[in-house]
């Protein structure tokens, strides 16, 4: 999504080796059904019962907020830290590390010390009253999967009360990039204020309060979303790029990477992975972070990764490559995160002699015609796209999930992702895809959308033990 950067001899040789056996890069550019719906348990809005309501923009300016707001961590600021440049150039010469994993190991549910834990509807009022001179987000609807076989699974799951898991994806768009690299020329640039977008960006995880929030491109990790999130009650774990781009732009806040967050209430931490992707037996420039987590209302484990390949058209064979090095150490983590922990077994949770379920997410920088699509969805570990099922033959994908105008040209793309394991879930919701006439003239970002890529949201259900394939113990 940015001009490569200058990079060690070591990736330069990468890049003169994977060039080599590219063929010519191919260009190719791409409507869901919408139910009225009210969301599922574990919703944003909160009512009488603590449940959460359909998710809805309100108009600028619509809430009165008192002048005596709760304080807020501040999201940033303008002086920026080379401390983390630093820290993430070490990884191009060090292993990543892993965190070892401890079955046994109790999580306590209390708050990190001195932290003081904010309340989600103020805050996310406090966010109106901030951008209440800019236009609303486009407004997005909950809808079921257009499968009448999904729908069913989902009522069901209503009626037996099993708890469902909200995941969100989202590449935020790195402010250094945004500002310094990326180009989009009809976006002024007064609308990638971060002063602003920040709050922009708050405001739609607030609106949605996923259980899983993947991100990508978080360059503003340590002085924002760390913090504001640990307030909110998330646990979370970034992982810079070796050599990020962000690093070469004047007055960047650090290194852009990945983040992954989860609620500490909801779940327990069994195991981190930090991975750098590898193509051709050589480290790459990627990376992902994968964790194995456990439900502390059902007892049952999932793995949850969050990825962001290899960006432009040429490189085609470099994300495919990226791919299989991810899908082969999904394999193992989860091979091994079932045999390490025998006291989980039974539905969802991994028998012992198979892998715990997996949710993927991230910004592939693939179209659903490259050869990492074809990887994923043809793999081993059973994973199928979530966001097919908005499609009325339940097989084919949005035909967008980023929308942008470039010095280059127009771009429309399918990029981004949520993987989840068929055998082990079922999506009960999905947030529908905003219209080209919600998105407007200009495209992404712009002054009522903080990012150049959509955000993707499903909730998740476990298939109750009938719905699972027999299993001989």
């Amino acid at each position: 999504m940015y001009p490569a950067r200058r990079c060690s001899f070591l990736h330069r040789d990468l890049a003169v080796f994977c060039l080599s056996s590219l063929g010519p890069a191919a260009k190719n550019q791409p409507p869901p059904k919408k139910l009225s719906l009210p969301a599922p348990r574990h919703c944003h809005i909160g009512g009488e019962d603590g449940r959460r309501g359909k998710p809805q923009v309100k108009s600028r300016g619509s809430s009165p907020v008192s002048a005596s707001s709760i304080p807020v961590c501040l999201m940033g600021s303008s002086s920026s830290s080379r401390l983390f440049g630093t820290l993430a150039q070490t990884l191009n010469s060090a292993p990543l590390a892993q965190q070892d994993y401890d079955p046994e190991q109790q999580y306590s549910d209390q708050d990190p010390e001195g932290l003081e834990q904010a309340d989600p509807d103020q805050l996310l009022r406090e966010c109106e009253k901030i951008l209440q001179n800019r236009p609303a987000r486009p407004h997005r609807d909950l809808v079921y999967p257009a499968d009448p076989k999904q729908q069913h699974q989902y009522r069901n799951n209503e009626q037996q009360q099993t708890p469902s898991i909200r995941v969100m994806t989202w590449n935020i768009l790195a402010q250094a990039l945004g500002e310094g690299k990326d180009g989009f020329v009809q976006c002024p640039l007064d609308a990638l204020n971060w002063a602003e977008r920040k709050y922009l960006i708050l405001e739609e995880i607030l609106t949605y309060r996923p259980d899983i929030l993947c991100l990508q491109e978080v360059d503003h990790y340590y002085d924002t979303f760390q913090p504001i999130m640990a307030s909110l009650g998330y646990h979370s774990t970034f992982l810079p790029k070796p050599w990020s781009p962000c690093l070469e732009v004047a007055s960047n806040n650090g290194p852009d990477g990945c983040a992954l967050f989860y609620r500490r209430a909801r779940f327990g931490l069994l195991h981190t992975s930090h991975l750098r992707l590898s193509a051709m037996m050589l480290p790459t420039n990627q990376v992902a972070i994968v964790q194995t987590l456990r439900c502390r209302e059902t007892g049952q484990r999932l793995c949850v990764a969050v990825t962001h390949l290899k960006a432009r058209s040429g490189w085609e064979k470099l994300r495919g490559a990226q791919g299989a090095d991810l899908l082969q150490s999904l394999k193992a983590i989860t091979s091994w995160a079932a045999v390490s922990d025998p006291v989980s077994r039974g539905p969802g949770g991994g028998s012992g002699t198979e892998g715990v379920p997996l949710i993927v997410c991230g910004d592939f920088n693939a179209e659903p015609s490259e050869d990492v699509y074809r990887r994923f969805i043809s793999s081993p570990l059973g994973l199928d796209s979530a966001y097919k099922l908005l499609s009325a033959d339940g097989q084919t994908e949005p035909a967008y999930t980023t929308w942008k105008i470039r010095p280059s040209g127009e771009s429309c793309s399918t990029l981004d992702y949520i993987w989840y394991s068929h055998g082990a879930f079922t999506v009960d919701t999905l947030l529908d895809i905003p219209t080209e006439e919600q998105i407007g003239p200009d495209r992404l970002p712009s002054y009522h959308y903080p990012s150049d890529h959509l955000s993707l949201l499903c909730d998740v259900s476990f298939r109750e033990p009938r719905d699972q394939p027999h299993r001989l113990m």
